[in-house]
């Protein structure tokens, strides 16, 4: 009709690693997008041994399917009124199923699960990675290529799905069997969840095997500097190629959600990782900017632009996105990433002992008084990452004194969060060269303004949290309507996205919080290696 602007729907699927969120956003050509339906589910994690940490797959479906219907009856629409459906996944959680029946093998192991903790410290101290190591170390000294300075200094690590894999492969005698014949395949959930999207409620309908770019990087089984599966990885560890996924783009056609699952078809217009979606979810395009994620962890990312760099402190060199123009050129971002896998993790447990009973309160309950009395407190619930790199260190308060108040305490737990966040930072800063100005938060941690203030004064740049705290199913969004012809360019996005504070750094308070923060990383020294002690040992 004459005088009526289309307006287009797009559904957004984020699925974290406790909760499955559904947005549906409406916005008209190259205009501001609204939110204007939601729905959550619970992702039930199942521990069925110490360490493991497991996600059953037919629940996992049902409630994507469920959360995506509530998302479209609360926006009073039909499910063929959605323009497109975009995907954003929590990484490294994987699972194994037949090629012919799309049958599972066994639950998701998430990327929390311990169970090839065994195999990891095997192989981090194994003759063959040394090898592997001083050879990669002897080639980048002749050659200066960044890809074998990064291949020098590897160390696998258990929330990577390389080990966690060869457990599943040395393990699973249904998995042994049915690799005579070429029958099974492997997927994180962003390859999992394409595959039964698009064949329908006839499992055996055949359809591509694919994943994304940005889920394959962080696997440890795909080489960022090659753009293809790392040989050395899938030989030393016996995984098969034909397991994996065809690696695509993020602009790549992923085709319908079949109409058999939802009573109408969706066009998919992107799939993409939690932290690359966040990314553009807080529109950090350019190279040099830098955005920290503060959920149940954290995650620095850095945008590097067109390069991908080496990492000699921990930092992880991953691809951001990479989409093909329409000018057939490819516009691939690379990061560095690094992560603390206790943030909000700390929160709910200061809230579960009773610290707060709201965490909105923690910070007025912080800035209510003047310090922390000589309080100290390390979060190291899963040990210390990078750059401390100490899988053994304990968690703890230390330095109270009679005087000490339970306000004392929640400013200590909130200032070690951002002292811990502000570590990952300093190691950018060293292993890139940028400079910065300013930092990009999001997540539920991120609503915290005293940890933002910190976070500001220590690092001496701004901190500027938008409107949408939850910027991966935002992000997600972002992508699939620019490759669905929402938005014509990356420049629109920054337009549309909105600021909801900034916070500017302090100069005087500066050098006091840096003081602070000295003396926090002695007290983290006091923590490290606590669990090879062996009078702690025996108190288990």
């Amino acid at each position: 009709m004459e005088g009526c602007t289309a307006v287009y729907h797009i559904a957004s699927l984020d699925i974290g690693t406790t909760t499955i969120r559904c947005f549906i956003y409406a916005a008209e050509k190259n205009g501001q997008p609204v939110t204007v339906g939601t729905a959550y589910d619970h992702v039930d994690l199942l521990y069925p041994a110490p360490g493991w940490v497991e996600i059953n797959p037919d629940k996992l479906w049902a409630s994507v399917l469920k959360t995506i219907k509530r998302a479209t009856e609360d926006a009073k629409l039909s499910i063929n009124q959605l323009t497109c459906l975009a995907i954003s996944t929590q990484r490294n959680s994987f699972t194994c199923w037949h090629r012919q029946t799309g049958e599972t093998y066994h639950n998701f192991i998430t990327w929390k699960d311990l169970r090839a903790d065994d195999l990891v410290k095997q192989w981090n101290g194994s003759l063959t990675l040394r090898l592997l190591k001083f050879g990669a170390s002897f080639l980048h000294f002749f050659t200066r290529s960044k890809r074998f300075l990064a291949g020098s200094v590897i160390k696998l690590m258990n929330p990577q799905v390389t080990l966690r894999l060869a457990w599943v492969l040395q393990n699973n005698t249904a998995v042994q069997e049915d690799l005579k014949s070429g029958s099974v395949l492997y997927g994180t959930i962003d390859s999992w969840l394409l595959y039964r999207l698009r064949q329908g409620s006839d499992r055996t309908r055949p359809v591509e095997h694919i994943s994304d770019v940005t889920n394959c990087t962080s696997t440890g089984l795909y080489d960022p500097f090659s753009q293809q599966w790392a040989g050395w990885a899938t030989n030393l560890f016996s995984i098969k190629k034909e397991l994996l996924p065809e690696v695509v783009d993020n602009s790549h056609d992923f085709g319908y959600v079949h109409e058999s699952l939802l009573g109408a078809k969706i066009k998919i217009g992107a799939s993409v990782s939690d932290q690359s979606a966040s990314l553009w979810g807080t529109c950090c395009f350019q190279r040099g900017d830098v955005k920290i994620t503060m959920g149940t962890g954290s995650f620095l990312n850095v945008n590097t632009g067109p390069k991908c760099l080496a990492s000699v402190h921990g930092l992880y060199p991953l691809i951001g996105h990479k989409l093909q123009e329409a000018s057939s050129n490819t516009d691939i971002t690379y990061l560095m990433e690094g992560s603390s896998n206790d943030t909000g993790s700390i929160i709910e447990w200061a809230l579960n002992v009773g610290l707060f009973e709201d965490p909105a309160d923690s910070a007025d309950m912080a800035q209510s008084v003047p310090h922390t009395d000589g309080v100290l407190f390390v979060p190291a619930f899963s040990g210390l990452g990078p750059p401390i790199h100490d899988d053994t260190a304990g968690s703890g308060f230390i330095g109270i004194k009679a005087s000490t108040r339970k306000e004392h305490l929640v400013r200590a737990v909130l200032e070690s969060l951002a002292f811990r966040v502000a570590l990952l930072y300093d190691c950018a800063l060293k292993e890139t060269g940028f400079s910065f100005v300013s930092i990009k938060v999001d997540g539920g941690v991120s609503k915290n303004d005293f940890i933002c203030q910190t976070l500001a004064d220590l690092t001496g740049v701004q901190v500027e949290r938008g409107e949408v705290t939850d910027s991966s199913a935002l992000g997600a969004m972002f992508m699939a309507g620019l490759n669905c012809g929402v938005w014509s360019s990356k420049q629109q996005l920054v337009q549309v996205r909105k600021v909801e504070k900034t916070f500017y750094p302090n100069a005087k308070a500066r050098d006091k919080r840096l003081r602070q923060m000295r003396a926090w990383e002695r007290a983290v020294e006091r923590f490290k290696k606590w669990y090879m002690l062996e009078d702690i040992k025996n108190l288990d």
